[in-house]
């Protein structure tokens, strides 16, 4: 019985964690601050994300590895865009590029994301705004996704439901190591001080190193209140090995915190304590669990899909659990089309 009461602990302190978070007080940008943007094909929502950013008072900067990449053509439609063709090859495709437009970069403030990342025209005074105190070194902040298939939004599901929980209660309970591509917001000369782009660039969780090394340094990794918009598309397969990839990522980065994980999967246990003729607790934690979910899906992160596929939210619990397993082995991974090998630190040994 005493066990049980743990999964429902956590989802009681998710939805504290959601209702918790005050807003920040937004700030004038102070228009000193660099977009960027590594860039690899025209899929997705890559109009609509250029379209978003060219609204910010920002210097905007769109990064491809070849003058031939597809996306070169949307770019060119926006003129506050500059493109820059980088030729820096690293293990980690992304920060070779991010290495180049960090050199072209003019101003003092650096904020990168990903390149299907949308954003509302307050995002750069508000995601910058925590950077006015010396001792925050990096900002970033939650995402919202969209789907274009059944599958996707299925996967969008879970980033609501229980990726976005989760970053809560971690950030709630003092975990401010770690960081996410939807954000990153810095300064330059502390990105200097960690060695820049170069010191992660065979990692496959840039994002989550270069949090790391921040924090190193003594300085606090903050979560912004600003949530911005990312797509997500593709069939079962696409998103099968999106989600291995980052169970694997998350393995290697905190093994022992991704070994814990099972005791915060409530469906999970609910089924548990039904197959042991405990009908009225496996009953509790559902409804525990489901109110949890419209919270965080919802009323904080007002994903659509939750509301359109709440019904759905036990059965992804579900597939998480199987993501968990299958993720707890292995050591390759796709990402953008390639197989790669990790090590145990999560760096990128080799492309298959």
């Amino acid at each position: 019985m005493i066990f049980f009461l743990i999964p429902c602990a956590y989802q009681l302190f998710v939805i504290l964690a959601c209702l918790w978070r005050r807003s920040q007080q937004p700030v004038a940008s102070s228009q000193n601050a660099s977009v960027l943007k590594p860039v690899s094909g025209a899929g997705g929502n890559l109009r609509a994300a250029l379209a978003s950013h060219s609204r910010l008072e920002a210097e905007l900067l769109c990064g491809v590895s070849s003058i031939d990449d597809p996306a070169v053509a949307i770019i060119r439609e926006f003129p506050k865009a500059r493109l820059i063709v980088c030729s820096t090859i690293t293990p980690n495709a992304k920060v070779g590029v991010l290495i180049d437009l960090v050199t072209a970069a003019r101003r003092d403030i650096i904020v990168v994301n990903d390149s299907d990342i949308c954003v509302e025209p307050d995002y750069l005074a508000r995601v910058t705004a925590p950077l006015a105190d010396p001792k925050v070194g990096l900002v970033t902040c939650l995402y919202r996704a969209v789907g274009d298939t059944f599958a996707a939004r299925f996967e969008a599901l879970g980033v609501a439901t229980d990726f976005a929980p989760s970053t809560l209660v971690a950030r709630m309970v003092g975990v401010d190591e770690f960081a996410m591509g939807s954000t990153l917001a810095f300064r330059k000369a502390d990105l200097e001080k960690i060695g820049g782009f170069a010191s992660v660039s065979d990692y496959l969780a840039d994002d989550y190193q270069l949090g790391h090394r921040l924090h190193s340094l003594g300085l606090k990794c903050v979560l912004s209140d600003v949530i911005v918009e990312t797509h997500l598309g593709g069939g079962w397969l696409d998103v099968w090995r999106h989600q291995i990839r980052w169970a694997r990522t998350i393995r290697v980065s905190k093994f022992w915190g991704y070994l814990g994980l099972p005791v915060t999967y409530a469906t999970l246990w609910a089924v548990v304590a039904a197959a042991c003729g405990r009908w009225g607790i496996a009953l509790a934690i559902l409804v525990i669990r489901m109110t949890m979910a419209f919270v965080a899906g919802w009323v904080k992160m007002r994903s659509a899909d939750v509301l359109r596929l709440f019904f759905l939210v036990p059965v992804r619990d579900l597939f998480g659990v199987a993501v968990w397993v299958v993720g707890l082995f292995g050591n390759t991974v796709w990402w953008r089309g390639r197989k790669l090998r990790i090590d145990r630190e999560g760096r990128i040994i080799m492309v298959i």
